[in-house]
C-alpha cells in the first residue's frame, strides 16, 4: 500500500513526459503506474490535467545566517523558497563571518537544523591559505567556492596561479569546485565617478569572459570538476562555447539575467543592482539563445535579499548599494515565461532547474527527478491557472521582487517534500550532508 498516489497526472522529467500516476512510500517515489492501474493507498489525490516536476534546486542562495539575519534567516528564506517550488537550496557561505572552516560549517548545520521548510545543502568558501580543507570536506558540503575578484583578501584567488594551486587542492578531494568569474586586475584599475556607468565600466564583459577562460583552463589543468558561476554577456557565453569541452565543467545564469538590461536601472535603482551587472539589450539576447540551444547547464536565483532600508538608503557610489535581490520564491515562474514564450519546454525547465544541478552538486541519487527511488519532491502544476508575481506575496524579508507584476501560464496548487505536503507553519526540511553528525 502506498502512503500517497497522486492520478491523473502527466509526470515531467528532464527526458521528457510521460501520463502516469505516482505512488509514494516511505518519502521516496516508489513507482510510476499506468494511468488508472488499481492500487491502494493511504491517501489519494485527483490531479487530472495537471504536471508533476521535481521540485526545483537552487543551486545559488544566500539565506543570511549566521550573522546577516536582518536580511533573511533560515525560516525566512526557505518559506519563500518552498513557495515557489524550490524544494532543495544550495546556501552560500558569504554571511558573518563567511562558511570557510570546519567549525563554522558545523555551526551553521547545528543552526539550521529543525527550522528549514525545504532541504538545503551548505557551501564553503576556500581560502587563500587553503586551510582546514580536509576536516571542512568531512562534514560533507556540496561545494567549495573560489572567488576571483571582489572579496576580501582572506578569499581571493586572485592570479591564475592562485587558482591553479586552488583547483589543485580540491581536485583529491573529490568535490564540486565552483568558481565565481571576475578579474581583480580589471577591477583595480577601474576609475569612476560613482555612476551607474561606472559601475558597468569596473565589471565589463571582458572581466567575466576573462574569468570563465581562466577557470576552464584551470580545470582543464588540474582535472578538478569546476562549475562556473553565473554568467551574463555575450562574449562570456562565447568564450564558454568554445573553451567548455576542454574540462570537467559546467555554468549558470540567471533569470534576471534573462529579462533586465542596464537600462532598466532607471526604473528599478538600488533594487536590481548585483554583480554581475545588468548588461546590455544584446547580452541578454545572447543569454537567451544559450538557454535554447543548452548552453546553459543550471538556471539559479542568486537569491541575495537586503532589508528595505539597506537598498533605500544613500551611498555616495552606486558600487556601494547591497548587492543582491530576491529571487529562489520567483525561479518556477520566471521559467514559466519562457516555456510560454516556446523559448523553453517543461523538460528543458526541469533539466536546467532541477536534474542538472541536483546531478552536479552530487544530490543526484536523491534530487532532481521523479523515478523510482528518489526523494517525492513533488510540484503539482495546473497549466490552466496562472501566478501573478508580486510584491505583496514574497515571503522573503525583502519583501518585493523586480519582477512584481508578471503574469505566467501555470499556477502550483501542491508542493510535497520528501512525500508530505508542504506546511507553512511546521518546518520539516532537512540539512544535507554532515551524516557522521546526525543530518539527513
Amino acid at each position: 500500500m502506498f502512503d500517497l498516489l497522486l492520478r491523473g497526472g502527466t509526470v515531467i522529467n528532464a527526458t521528457g513526459a510521460l501520463r502516469a500516476d505516482l505512488g509514494v512510500m516511505g518519502g521516496r517515489v516508489a513507482a510510476l503506474l499506468a494511468p488508472g492501474e488499481p492500487a491502494a493507498a493511504r491517501a489519494e489525490h485527483r490531479v487530472g490535467g495537471c504536471y508533476l516536476l521535481p521540485g526545483l534546486v537552487d543551486a545559488h542562495v544566500h539565506l543570511r545566517e549566521p550573522g546577516l539575519t536582518h536580511k533573511e534567516d533560515f525560516t525566512s528564506g526557505t518559506r519563500a523558497a518552498a513557495a515557489g517550488g524550490v524544494t532543495t537550496l544550495l546556501d552560500m557561505p558569504t554571511d558573518e563571518p563567511w562558511t570557510s572552516t570546519a567549525r563554522e560549517l558545523r555551526d551553521k548545520m547545528r543552526s539550521a537544523a529543525g527550522r528549514l521548510h525545504v532541504d538545503v545543502g551548505f557551501q564553503v568558501a576556500l581560502r587563500h591559505d587553503l586551510a582546514d580543507l580536509e576536516s571542512t570536506r568531512a562534514l560533507n558540503p556540496v561545494s567549495f567556492e573560489v572567488f576571483t575578484a571582489d572579496v576580501p583578501a582572506a578569499f581571493l584567488h586572485e592570479t591564475q596561479s592562485d587558482l591553479v594551486r586552488a583547483l589543485k587542492a580540491l581536485a583529491p578531494l573529490g568535490i564540486l569546485a565552483c568558481v565565481s568569474p571576475g578579474d581583480q586586475s580589471i577591477l583595480n584599475a577601474a576609475m569612476g565617478d560613482g555612476s551607474i556607468a561606472a559601475f558597468l565600466a569596473s565589471r565589463p564583459p571582458l572581466a567575466e569572459a576573462s574569468g570563465i577562460a581562466r577557470a576552464v583552463l584551470a580545470a582543464a589543468d588540474t582535472g578538478a570538476r569546476v562549475h562556473v558561476r553565473q554568467t551574463n554577456s555575450a562574449l562570456g557565453i562565447d568564450t564558454w562555447r568554445r573553451l567548455r569541452d576542454l574540462a570537467d565543467v559546467s555554468i549558470e545564469t540567471t533569470p534576471q539575467c534573462l529579462f533586465f538590461t542596464a537600462a532598466d536601472y532607471a526604473q528599478h535603482g538600488a533594487n536590481l543592482k548585483a554583480s554581475p551587472p545588468m548588461r546590455e539589450r544584446a547580452d541578454v539576447e545572447a543569454m537567451r539563445a544559450a538557454m535554447r540551444d543548452g548552453l546553459i547547464d543550471i538556471i539559479a536565483t542568486d537569491h541575495a535579499p537586503h532589508a528595505r532600508e539597506e537598498k533605500a538608503a544613500h551611498y555616495d557610489a552606486f558600487a556601494d548599494v547591497p548587492g543582491g535581490m530576491p529571487g529562489v520564491q520567483t525561479l518556477l515562474a520566471t521559467m514559466l515565461h519562457f516555456v510560454a514564450t516556446g523559448d523553453i519546454d517543461l523538460p528543458a525547465l526541469v533539466r536546467m532547474c532541477s536534474a542538472n544541478p541536483a546531478q552536479r552538486f552530487g544530490l543526484g541519487e536523491r534530487k532532481g527527478a521523479l523515478m523510482p527511488g528518489r526523494d517525492a519532491d513533488i510540484l503539482v502544476l495546473d497549466p490552466a491557472q496562472t501566478t501573478r508575481i508580486t510584491n505583496a506575496g514574497q515571503l522573503s524579508r525583502a519583501a518585493y521582487t523586480p519582477f512584481d507584476g508578471m503574469q505566467v501560464q501555470g499556477r502550483l496548487t501542491a508542493v510535497y517534500l520528501r512525500g508530505v505536503q508542504v506546511d507553512d507553519m511546521k518546518p520539516a526540511g532537512q540539512v544535507i550532508g554532515d551524516e557522521a553528525h546526525g543530518h539527513a
